[in-house]
């Protein structure tokens, strides 16, 4: 193993231990600190070590950024929660969900290191997606904050969506994959749009109905906001049409005009994000006390423990960023956003390394997804858009949004284990190939 690969592991899991030495300090805690940042740094470590072994040509800075983050947020989560009643098991909570998130990913580095088999049960994927979220609507679901996006298996709740994105993408890569030349072909006009035949568009306009549904009835902006752009910009970078992203962002547009009109608590967000100061102790707090959180933070923050964001609601979800800004200030923000924007990049990078269509579109397709998640929660928090309720991935409290993380960053592992793999291979001289 060398240097390169482990140095910067090594530095990411330093950051985290040092987080919490600190708030041995700060919150005059004594030994859960410690257990939790042995416990953290073993986990991610042996995590490590098993996909270097089992991965050896994978990109190996992937795990040092999910490391960083997800350390800097089970630390946060600590922090925020710390005796304060009601919520003080959360941080106990999220790294037990950090352990299932780290057996998903091993799992499929061990058996889905030939990922390309997932293609050919790309129609099954779709059926388990859409499954997935009508799952919502079964006596299981039930709505919080005016959504209905959770399902109670009585000791698990879990968020359907965060799993139902993840294989939809994988349909959508093999899907335009198989059809991408067909899907670049025109043969009728709709709205002055020109689209292909029907049997090849029907599947896309289908997920596309599928996700203005979850819209409508879930009463979701941010979740079917993934669900209907991440596609979008696989069927652009496969086909080459911006006519398509025209005509996705008009039908987006439409029904996200019509749940404002419908829904209460859709136009409640809207309102809340237009002018905060109508109603700032009630609807407007959340995004108030969020920016005047990050207006405190200055340059530098307050110091880790120092803040005062504990007073926004659900801090340790949504708003966890406004946290960041706060205790860490402009200096610590800026570097959380460079690590979310270098794992994006690592992510494109690893879909332009692969060897076929349909795994750069994979890879294309799970970068985007993360990437369109962080930049719609960080605009959320920061007044830039709405709030749509997502959760920032790997740092926010949510065992959902931790566990499909950590499958994301798998299947990104075993795509770019392949292409590693085949440059390794072209280094050799040609009699050691295989």
């Amino acid at each position: 193993m060398t240097q390169r690969a482990t140095t910067p592991m090594i530095l990411a899991l330093l950051v985290t231990i040092m987080g919490f030495a600190t708030l041995i300090f700060v919150q005059q805690a004594t030994s859960p600190p410690l257990i939790y940042g042995a416990y953290y740094a073993g986990t991610l470590f042996a995590l490590y070590l098993g996909v270097r072994l089992w991965l050896p040509h994978s990109d190996v800075l992937l795990l040092p950024i999910v490391t960083l983050l997800t350390g800097l947020g089970l630390v946060l989560i600590f922090r925020l929660t710390y005796n304060v009643p009601g919520v003080e098991g959360l941080a106990l909570s999220q790294a037990i969900w950090i352990l299932v998130g780290s057996g998903a990913m091993l799992f499929i580095v061990l058996f889905f290191r030939n990922y390309s088999r997932l293609f050919n049960y790309k129609y099954l994927m779709v059926i388990a997606a859409f499954g997935l979220i009508l799952m919502t609507f079964t006596p299981l679901g039930y709505e919080v904050n005016g959504a209905q996006l959770w399902v109670d298996l009585g000791p698990v709740n879990f968020q359907p969506s965060e799993f139902a994105r993840i294989a939809l993408t994988i349909f959508f890569a093999g899907y335009l994959a198989e059809k991408r030349e067909v899907m670049a072909a025109t043969s009728r006009t709709f709205m002055g749009v020109q689209l292909p035949a029907i049997k090849y568009f029907g599947p896309v306009a289908l997920v596309w109905a599928g996700s203005l549904g979850l819209l409508i009835f879930e009463k979701d902006l941010g979740s079917s906001l993934l669900f209907f752009a991440v596609p979008l910009l696989m069927l652009y970078v496969a086909t080459g049409r911006t006519a398509y992203v025209i005509l996705g962002s008009i039908l987006f547009a439409f029904g996200s005009i019509l749940t404002f009109l419908l829904f209460d608590h859709v136009k409640v967000r809207v309102e809340a994000w237009l002018d905060p100061w109508e109603e700032p102790d009630s609807t407007g707090f959340q995004i108030l006390q969020s920016i005047f959180n990050i207006a405190d933070g200055g340059l530098t923050g307050t110091g880790l423990g120092a803040g005062f964001s504990q007073t926004i609601p659900e801090v340790q979800t949504d708003f966890i960023f406004s946290t960041v800004a706060s205790e860490l200030g402009l200096v610590g923000a800026t570097a959380v956003i460079l690590a979310f924007l270098f794992f994006t990049y690592r992510g494109i990078k690893i879909a332009l390394l692969a060897g076929d269509d349909a795994s750069k579109l994979l890879a294309f397709g799970l970068t985007a997804m993360f990437a369109m998640q962080t930049l719609v929660i960080i605009g959320g928090v920061t007044k830039a858009i709405p709030l749509t309720g997502i959760t920032l991935p790997f740092v926010s409290y949510g065992g959902s949004s931790v566990v499909g993380s950590f499958i994301l960053t798998g299947l990104l592992l075993v795509i770019s284990e392949r292409s590693g793999k085949r440059e390794a291979e072209e280094l050799l001289p040609p009699e050691d190939r295989l």
